[in-house]
């Protein structure tokens, strides 16, 4: 059966032609505009490629930009034989690009995009020109917020709060932004995510900070062995609770060669600030470190 999305974004908003690629989990959504070298955009929970709207606006003149929905959220698909977890994300996020045969290819992540986008690019590194990460980690999550944050959303009655009343949109995105996102926006959020049954995935995520422990640690060592030459530009949220600088700060003593564009935001960097954003990466991508081989 044809998959049908949830529901048709506003194309004031999201002024972009839906692609779908067909994956063995199901239809996979996302977006590919303009010309150039290609930068692949990934999100993380509850977000959906809607995320880089702004992003994707203001760079599509010069570079390829595509963004891709996980399934389980945004368009995509929301298989039943699916467990939801990062390296499914990751391997389906793979295949998408050896779909494109991508190459040259800048990968920007944030929050369970960053871990997801790094093992691509440790999995595809003859492809991977430089990598963009902001407020997210690599690593076995090892923080006191990080790990309160997963304990507390993995509770019974925290998941039942996600999946009925739709938590993880209706407070934690509120929460994670700097400025308040006006109604039609958040109404993007939501309406990709109707129904319980379509939080699945958003439930998932916060169990897996933890449940992803050994797969957090072997990402850890494939990235200090095949990844820590890559240029890595870093735009930061500093306002963060979750993604403090201390995050930042592992970045830089993992990879050799790093830049960091310090932002006024809070955890959806995205919403807050996609103007420097875009800047920080046109600058970078132009730069002699962001240009360089890996």
């Amino acid at each position: 059966m044809a998959h049908v999305p949830p529901f048709t974004p506003d194309p004031r908003l999201f002024p972009f032609e839906s692609k779908w690629f067909e994956s063995h989990a199901g239809a996979v959504h996302y977006i590919d505009e303009g010309e150039g070298d290609p930068i692949l955009f990934l999100h993380g929970n509850p977000t959906w490629s809607f995320l880089y709207r702004g992003i994707i606006i203001r760079l599509k003149r010069k570079y390829r930009c595509i963004a891709v929905d996980y399934p389980g959220f945004g368009l995509s698909a929301r298989p039943e034989n699916y467990g939801y977890t990062p390296g499914e994300h990751a391997g389906i996020v793979r295949d998408l690009v050896r779909h494109l045969d991508l190459s040259n290819l800048t990968i920007m992540g944030q929050d369970w995009g960053g871990p997801i986008g790094l093992r691509v690019a440790v999995d595809e590194i003859a492809r991977l020109r430089s990598l963009v990460m902001g407020n997210t980690w690599f690593w076995p999550l090892d923080s006191w917020q990080g790990k309160t944050f997963a304990y507390v959303m993995s509770m019974a009655p925290m998941q039942t709060r996600i999946l009925s009343h739709n938590l993880f949109v209706e407070k934690v995105i509120p929460l994670g932004v700097r400025h308040p996102l006006p109604d039609e926006v958040l109404h993007h959020y939501r309406e990709a995510m109707p129904t319980p049954k379509s939080r699945v995935g958003a439930a998932e995520f916060p169990v897996q900070l933890m449940s992803a422990a050994s797969w957090l640690a072997e990402l850890e060592r494939d990235v200090q062995e095949v990844l820590a030459n890559a240029p890595v530009l870093l735009t930061w949220g500093l306002l963060d609770p979750m993604f403090t600088r201390r995050f930042m700060e592992r970045f830089r003593e993992v990879f050799t060669h790093t830049e960091i564009f310090r932002l006024d935001a809070k955890h959806y960097i995205q919403e807050d600030s996609p103007k420097e954003i875009s800047e920080a990466i046109d600058s970078f991508l132009s730069s002699s470190v962001g240009s360089a081989a890996v």
